[in-house]
């Protein structure tokens, strides 16, 4: 999928890599969106792969004076885990629980989010209502570029094929300012928006003193309605005055008929769920999940081991790595998904290929003890890492609770999709040993089984939970 791959100790040693290979190379971190990209022949320029993942200092989140800033590798989980963004931020943080599932959210950075540039991408709506800038650098230096004029049309930006951005910065919300971040998709997990609408209100004395409302996926960019927003403005949260801002703002757009929605549904849909996010501003909903399911390990997806040098991941260069505490040196596979390298590399087929797009859940396995989808990392990563697949998790002779459970509570089909949930559930059993259904529930939500119900699954993870104690 590309000619060259890199894993870069500085953020110096990246640029001077993009400055060489300007339009050919890509930032990886991670990889969500890039991979898929490739994988489908829709980026044949890019032919080099720069990884940033274990370059220390830039999954920080500091606040500043009264600024937030988020460095280029800070993930959807780290915002959610983040009191500080839950406090300050929290459209930001709805916005990224509603991206994809644990797996994803433990890779996928608001950085890559921002950049692929897509309308229905959820985390560009509360970043430009919360006025957030980005920070472009090149080796010839660094640019500031307000959100709201970093894109120029569908996927489009001003980003230079030499720049990264390494920092997002937007205003902490004072105490008399809600937001709320609100998606419309096809189903509860794993969707891609059909609208999404992020609102932020300044009250002082029950009066609106200033309104911000942008809309995703009905038109080509991220949009504010202002028609809407001056509505607001000078009044009181009345079901009058929240009728009449919504309706205002299902009249801005022009969206378009795609796959997922008719233009009209569009429409209709932007009224309600305006009106819905300011019934919740105006009762001070929070809409956020307390103490979920991260599955993402003690290290809870931070940079913990960087790189002694930069390594040229070039052709037959071993991938050395630790799989289910076997240390192995494989000198095959460096233009693989991680995959397809455990399947036919490493010859551990219990990880599964279910859609190869981060959609199933069924290739779930641990990286450095962090759940990931493994049809979403390339098999460089592998390297200097430890991997642990569903044939690891038995000890000797001694099944894992949860695969004891599944197969106690018959929680089995046809066992396609098993060795995702296995996973998932043992993940998660690590991290709250008692669970509750939601955060089950929330475990698997990146799982799919195509050929029965959730009820056994549901009833063995739980199972396991009790063994565990």
């Amino acid at each position: 999928m590309w000619q060259g791959y890199y894993s870069v100790k500085t953020l110096k040693e990246a640029l001077e890599l993009l400055a060489i290979h300007q339009e050919k190379a890509r930032i990886i971190a991670g990889g969500t969106d890039i991979l898929l990209e490739l994988e489908r022949g829709t980026r044949p320029d890019v032919k080099i792969l720069i990884d940033i993942t274990r370059t220390p200092g830039l999954d920080t989140i500091r606040m500043h004076g009264d600024s937030i800033h988020l460095g280029p590798l800070v993930t959807h989980n780290h915002v959610i885990g983040s009191d500080l963004l839950i406090q300050r931020a929290l459209p930001l943080a709805q916005a990224c629980w509603e991206v994809g599932a644990p797996q994803i959210r433990n890779r996928a950075t608001i950085a890559g989010n921002l950049i692929t540039g897509s309308p229905a991408n959820d985390t560009i709506s509360p970043l430009i209502a919360l006025d957030a800038s980005v920070t472009l650098t090149s080796l010839e230096g660094e640019r500031t570029v307000r959100l709201a004029d970093f894109y120029t049309g569908l996927r489009k930006t001003v980003m230079r094929p030499d720049e990264i951005m390494t920092n997002i910065t937007f205003p902490a919300m004072h105490t008399n300012e809600r937001g709320i971040f609100l998606k419309l998709g096809l189903r509860a997990a794993q969707a891609i928006s059909v609208i999404n609408t992020a609102i932020i209100l300044k009250i002082e004395n029950n009066i609106i003193r200033d309104a911000k409302i942008t809309l995703g996926s009905v038109a080509p960019t991220i949009i504010r309605v202002p028609v809407a927003e001056q509505a607001l403005i000078g009044q009181t949260l009345t079901i009058e005055v929240i009728h009449e801002a919504a309706r205002l703002a299902a009249a801005t757009p022009t969206p378009i008929d795609d796959v997922r929605s008719t233009a009209a549904y569009r429409t209709e849909m932007i009224r309600v769920m305006v009106a819905r996010g300011l019934k919740a501003l105006n009762q001070q909903q929070q809409n956020l999940p307390h103490n979920p399911a991260m599955l993402w390990g003690k290290s809870k997806a931070t940079v913990e081991k960087a790189l002694e040098h930069t390594l040229d991941h070039s052709e037959n260069a071993p991938i050395k790595t630790v799989i289910n505490g076997v240390p192995m040196t494989i000198t095959t596979g460096q233009h693989k998904t991680l995959l397809r390298f455990l399947r036919e590399d490493a010859k551990l087929t219990g990880t599964k290929e279910g859609c190869a797009e981060g959609e199933c859940g069924a290739c779930t396995v641990f990286l450095d003890g962090i759940a990931v989808m493994a049809c979403l990392v390339p098999a460089p990563r592998a390297h200097g890492s430890e991997i642990v697949t569903v044939e690891g998790l038995q000890k000797d002779d001694t099944l894992h609770p949860v695969q004891q459970a599944f197969i106690d509570q018959g929680a089995v089909q046809c066992g396609y999709c098993t060795p995702g949930f296995l996973m998932s559930g043992a993940k998660l059993i690590e991290e709250h040993p008692t669970p509750t259904r939601e955060q089950i529930l929330q475990s698997i939500s990146g799982n799919l089984c195509r050929c029965t119900g959730y009820y056994k699954i549901i009833e063995a993870i739980a199972e396991a939970s009790k063994q565990k104690e």
